[in-house]
């Protein structure tokens, strides 16, 4: 009642923080503006524990289960909410193939993409120093892209569901001979010291998001840079694959990603149709490209595509995300 007449926005998410219409998502600061003229809020689904700075990596399908992630989409499309936002790959870790199997078996299109560059920090209670710690809780992919120097300091590793769980149960339970790894937000909001800045075995660590919505968006063209997102599988035959990079090459178009399934996966998928019918498939292949659909070279490159394709789907058609620093500095 209370909040009706207040008339704030409400989430359905895992813990996460929107102020100012900013989504803190992994520590960094997505921006959604609505148009000038409308009183429009957004609401949006992500992964992550409140504003800490806790990000799902490239294995978070994985090490989080893909029933988050659905759930994510879920509510998306059970109108929850107006957009997720998700982990899709990581500079370190790779990509999580099990939300491309989710971006095929549901009809959310790709409006828009956030990279986020990962910092990870050491944190201890007040007092205790690096020397000190014999244990150390984190995220399994945190653990692991620190691998170098928490392999220096000999310490116990213990998994932890994210990184801002980690700094919170640190806090906690007062245990001063166990560390986290986490965020410098994490530390603020728990009250931990930061023993060391920058663990990560890899300096240029970025997780890229996906944004995803009920409603595709209709792509400009000279306005600013443009990425073009598919999925298709190839027809049975010698040279196929060259000629789908043949395609691209002839249209000029910058490849940004192309992958394969492995062939003995099978993936439900929605084939597009206004039926929306499933069916079963095995070796298809995801690609990006630095291009706009609504250029007609864009158009007539996934014409002639069709010619050596079973089946084409455009996933969507957004602005190319720049990288940001998260937000106070780490993963």
């Amino acid at each position: 009642m209370t909040l009706s007449k207040l008339g704030v926005v409400r989430i359905i998410a895992d813990n996460t923080a929107i102020a100012a219409q900013r989504v803190v998502v992994g520590g960094g600061v997505m921006v959604i503006t609505p148009p000038p003229t409308t009183t429009h809020h957004m609401k949006v689904a992500s992964t992550g524990l409140r504003d800490t700075g806790a990000v799902a990596s490239a294995r978070a399908a994985k090490m989080y289960g893909l029933d988050i992630l659905a759930e994510k989409i879920q509510a998306v499309e059970m109108l929850l909410v107006d957009k997720a936002v998700l982990p899709i790959e990581n500079s370190i870790g790779g990509s999580i193939y099990g939300l491309y199997d989710l971006l095929i078996s549901h009809r959310l299109h790709i409006v828009g993409e956030v990279k986020l560059q990962i910092n990870h920090c050491l944190l201890g209670l007040p007092g205790v120093t690096m020397e000190g710690i014999v244990s150390v809780k984190s995220h399994p992919q945190a653990l692991a892209q620190c691998d170098m120097t928490l392999s220096k300091l000999g310490v116990v590793r213990i998994i932890a569901d994210n990184t801002a769980i980690a700094a919170q149960k640190v806090a906690s339970t007062g245990l001063r001979d166990t560390g986290a790894v986490a965020s410098a937000r994490a530390a603020k909001m728990y009250g931990l010291d930061i023993l060391a800045e920058k663990i990560q075995d890899v300096d240029n660590n970025i997780t890229r998001f996906l944004i995803l919505s009920r409603e595709p968006i209709i792509p400009g063209i000279y306005d600013r840079p443009y990425k073009t997102s598919i999925i298709f599988i190839l027809k049975e035959g010698p040279g196929v694959l060259y000629l789908l990079i043949l395609v691209f090459a002839l249209g000029n178009f910058n490849l940004i990603k192309i992958h394969r399934h492995p062939h003995n996966q099978h993936h439900l998928m929605v084939d597009g149709s206004n039926e929306g019918s499933i069916k079963y498939m095995e070796r298809m292949f995801y690609l990006d490209f630095e291009a706009s659909m609504a250029e007609p070279r864009a158009q007539q490159a996934l014409l002639h595509l069709q010619e050596f394709t079973r089946f084409v789907r455009v996933l969507g058609s957004y602005p190319v995300g720049t990288v940001q620093k998260a937000l106070f500095g780490s993963y």
